[in-house]
């Protein structure tokens, strides 16, 4: 275990933070499905393991006690409304249980035109951190700025007062900027030779909602689908732009990846570009088009020689 991780550690927040929490979620949930204000309550659950939480779908007032939250509620759930939309939203209105984290992706997915604010009532929870893999702190908490989500319809929770610490990952980051251009193909290429192309980091991210990716068709085939390098390497570039200025942060991709490719670092270097080059940061407003889509007659062209 690194000692930043051992600063700020899920263990240390005292458990009644979440039963509190758990006991917020559970009242509302049943509130709103007693009233027929929604038709379902997307949240979470506890696993099949011990210590373990997945997510859940609750239709009855009766269930509404299923409901968890601890520091093992890693998932984003905004997934299950754009992935999953047809079949969740045909039920009628929504609530779903969010993270700062998971709201940005639905602020995002607002924006898109993927959801319609009217269409969910959003329980926020006031989040003191999650479980990362094999660490007691996910990585993507320990940069939080949003442990409070804003702009929900309910919120549940209060922040515990959380130590001081020096983030690791910006320190990853650092050391990714401070490399050479060739440095950081080769730190790159190194990364990207392991990926076996399960497309595990697609079909985790809110984001990536097509009915079919551009990357699967073959007639014309744009990026090459066999696990070798210039076909890797291309997948994951195409993903990375493709992402810049929508990705909301929650390093699902990161965390699901068998191969432990950093993506979430990709991504984060792609978001702080973004902010120094547009002073743009996605997740805090709804907005229909980011940088990279949308032309400006005073962008920064300092990069035209």
């Amino acid at each position: 275990m690194n000692t930043t991780a051992q600063q700020l550690d899920t263990t240390a927040i005292a458990p009644a933070v979440y039963t509190t929490i758990t006991d917020a979620i559970r009242g509302e949930a049943q509130k709103v499905l007693e009233s027929g204000a929604v038709a379902a309550v997307v949240g979470w659950q506890a696993g099949r393991r011990q210590g373990t939480a997945m997510p859940a779908i609750v239709t009855n007032p009766a269930d509404a006690d299923k409901l968890i939250f601890s520091p093992a509620c890693v998932n984003n759930l905004a997934l299950y409304l754009s992935k999953a939309k047809k079949e969740i939203r045909a039920r009628g209105r929504i609530a779903i249980v969010v993270k700062g984290c998971d709201l940005k992706a639905l602020v995002g997915l607002m924006g898109e035109n993927q959801l319609k604010r009217e269409d969910i009532h959003i329980i926020g929870v006031v989040c003191p951190g999650v479980r990362g893999t094999g660490d007691p702190l996910a990585k993507k908490c320990r940069e939080c700025t949003v442990h409070t989500p804003e702009g929900a319809d309910v919120t549940v929770g209060t922040l515990p007062e959380l130590p001081h610490f020096t983030p690791a990952e910006s320190e990853e980051l650092a050391r990714l900027e401070a490399m050479t251009p060739a440095e950081r193909w080769s730190f790159w290429k190194e990364h990207f030779a392991r990926c076996i192309r399960c497309y595990a980091c697609r079909q985790i991210c809110p984001f990536c909602y097509c009915e079919q990716c551009l990357c699967d068709r073959n007639r014309p085939q744009a990026v090459e689908t066999t696990p070798r390098p210039a076909g890797n390497m291309a997948w994951h570039i195409v993903r990375a732009m493709h992402l810049a200025g929508r990705c909301a942060g929650c390093a699902e991709c990161e965390r699901v990846c068998p191969m432990d490719i950093p993506l979430n670092l990709l991504n984060r270097k792609m978001a702080r570009e973004l902010k120094e080059l547009y002073g743009h940061e996605a997740g805090f407003e709804v907005r229909e088009k980011g940088p990279l889509a949308e032309y400006r007659e005073n962008d920064d062209q300092s990069f035209i020689k």
